[in-house]
């Protein structure tokens, strides 16, 4: 008999593992909706849906492998890289869904949560002074208008799946919509800098490195609080807080 595996769990929904098959539980059924209809629209593989019961989503096991985890070392060759980019690019050039995704705020209402944030970081002794500062710098970098892109909105390394050099799914879609592609470029090289020349040499395009480390900032100080207050530790090497004291 199957065990079931917790693979990640929090207030806001849960993904479990039985066998072949993923549960994700939310308890914002809007949200599980668009994920659902994301994947319809997007031009790159995803998983199959095995069943959609609200506020439960069944979906089939990628074959393949993740490049990495954040925290830990990355995975596969540049090729394999590559294969990423180019997979982002596709995406990105897709009509973009009518809803706006998380990378879809507008730079006026990021700068007032960034600037919010900032603020509790520091009054609270989560992160000194001079660091929050150095890193509101750099973040100022992605605070400018963008064109609206099909955007995966929370594009972990950990949700790639490869093998070989060959892109055989993304997973968890329920941030997606309109936003900006240098957001999901950004997330899914989150501390992997290493691995970004591989990255764009598979998107092909032009890119503004400063937004990029913008947004490697931007969402490590709106993030740290957040995983912290969840169970989860951005302070282990190679995490948030690191990404953060890299930009010195």
């Amino acid at each position: 008999m199957d065990e079931v595996e917790v693979v990640v769990a929090h207030s806001e929904r849960a993904t479990l593992r039985v066998g072949d098959v993923f549960l994700k539980v939310d308890a914002d059924r809007a949200r599980l909706e668009a994920e659902v209809e994301a994947m319809s629209l997007a031009p790159v593989p995803t998983p199959q849906i095995r069943w959609h019961r609200p506020p439960v989503l069944a979906l089939a096991a990628l074959p393949g492998t993740t490049l990495g985890r954040l925290g830990g070392p990355s995975t596969g060759s540049p090729a394999a890289w590559a294969a990423a980019g180019a997979a982002f690019r596709e995406l990105h050039e897709a009509p973009p869904p009518p809803r706006p995704g998380q990378a879809g705020r507008s730079a006026a209402a990021l700068r007032a949560q960034l600037d919010a944030e900032c603020e509790q970081l520091v009054a609270g002794g989560v992160l000194p002074a001079d660091l929050v500062t150095r890193n509101r710098r750099v973040a100022e970098a992605a605070l400018r208008p963008w064109t609206p892109a099909f955007t995966h909105g929370d594009l972990q390394i950990a949700h790639v799946f490869v093998d070989g050099d060959e892109v055989t799914g993304i997973i968890d879609w329920s941030e997606a919509g309109r936003g900006d592609a240098l957001y999901d470029l950004a997330t899914f090289t989150l501390g992997h800098e290493e691995r970004l020349d591989d990255v764009l040499a598979g998107y092909g395009a032009e890119v503004d490195r400063a937004v990029i480390r913008g947004w490697w900032s931007l969402r490590s100080l709106l993030v740290v609080r957040w995983l912290v207050e969840h169970g989860f530790d951005p302070f282990a090497p190679g995490c948030e807080v690191d990404v953060l004291r890299s930009r010195g």
